[in-house]
């Protein structure tokens, strides 16, 4: 078994920019694009080089449900279709406090279900309760339709005020998948 911390410590980390530490003036809106299937556009062109999409994502934040990339000089607003990364992978992994689902996004970022990346049960846009991925920088993830249903079959029913919840239990945390 691992510590959930050193484990955590270990995976593949986003070089996340120190972005909270920046405070450039707003620069207004850049026509770049994160689609619902968390492919990035430029002036409606696909951005295929995914080292410029990671260096993009490096310094993405959300702030009040809008999206920005922030660098020391410059914040610009860009659009996003839903959440801006998703959740392509996913395994069990043995840690002290328990089994934990260790997630990748379609950036190969690795991080575990637990206190520190939470997952919440959410309406997409269209108003349909979906779990996302509570990730750095106020971001979210969300699972890939293969993903969802993958982890669908690992769900447990439990009854919550009434209604019948679906949860998966990661790192020792229960977290709801979904409410019927």
């Amino acid at each position: 078994m691992t510590d959930l911390s050193a484990l955590q410590r270990q995976l593949n980390q986003p070089g996340l920019a120190p972005v909270e530490s920046w405070n450039p003036p707003f620069c207004g809106d850049i026509p770049l694009h994160i689609d619902a299937q968390g492919q990035w556009f430029y002036q409606h062109s696909l951005i295929q080089r995914p080292a410029l999409v990671k260096l993009f994502a490096s310094v993405l934040i959300c702030q009040h449900g809008e999206h920005f990339l922030q660098t020391p000089v410059e914040k610009v607003r860009i659009s996003v279709a839903d959440a801006p990364l998703l959740i392509t992978d996913w395994q069990w992994t043995d840690t002290v406090t328990g089994p934990a689902l260790l997630l990748t996004t379609n950036l190969q970022h690795q991080l575990l279900l637990g206190a520190e990346y939470p997952m919440i049960v959410r309406p997409d846009p269209q108003q349909q309760l979906l779990p996302y991925i509570q990730l750095w920088h106020g971001l979210q993830a969300k699972l890939s339709r293969n993903v969802y249903y993958q982890l669908s079959s690992q769900a447990r029913p439990v009854y919550c005020d009434g209604q019948q919840h679906f949860q998966l239990k990661s790192a020792g945390y229960p977290y709801t998948f979904a409410i019927v």
